[in-house]
């Protein structure tokens, strides 16, 4: 692994252990994840797709996935519509509808490519309603957030050479001056 992947790699583990630090992750969580691999190596979105940079990513990842039991999922870019790759399992206990579409590095990126392709039985969804999110690059993740999206501040800003923002949801708070309300 050259020294860009070593970088992104040991970055990727500290925003991780921040965000364990934090309680970020819980045991069946959707989370949601978009991730631009041209941003993470330093390049224009969706000018110079890596795939090995998404190996990184993902690897790192799946270790979330193992130790917290969270329910992965992977933000296609724009020209798939956003469209969302998960496993099956997870789209079928979400009720989330599939879509026929195979995400590859020139129309869903990278990471959807990578994780369709390592995932046992991949599916993708259109719309999802994740609990929680981690964005790289700015792919805009919050339309795939449950209401409402609350932003998650880390010390750690930068994923190789992309900007990194991760957000929560919490239920509405709804009434007015005389609501209480469970915190």
């Amino acid at each position: 692994m050259n020294e860009e992947f070593v970088k992104l790699k040991n970055d990727l583990e500290t925003l991780i252990d921040e965000l364990e630090a934090e309680n970020f992750f819980f045991e069946g969580q959707r989370l949601i994840i978009g991730c631009s691999t041209s941003e993470v190596i330093g390049q224009h979105i969706g000018k110079n797709s890596s795939m090995e940079a998404a190996g990184v990513i993902y690897d790192c990842l799946k270790d979330i996935k193992e130790k917290h039991g969270v329910h992965l999922m992977f933000q296609g870019c724009e020209h798939i519509n956003r469209a969302v790759t998960m496993e099956r399992k997870t789209l079928e206990a979400s009720g989330y509808g599939e879509v026929s579409v195979v995400p590859h590095r020139s129309a869903g990126g990278s990471l959807s490519e990578h994780a369709y392709k390592q995932m046992d039985d991949a599916a993708v969804a259109e719309f999802v309603t994740a609990d929680a999110g981690i964005d790289i690059g700015q792919t805009l993740i919050g339309m795939h957030l449950k209401h409402v999206a609350v932003p998650f501040r880390t010390d750690t800003k930068m994923v190789g050479q992309a900007m990194v923002t991760m957000a929560r949801t919490r239920p509405k708070l709804i009434g007015g001056p005389r609501a209480k309300y469970n915190n």
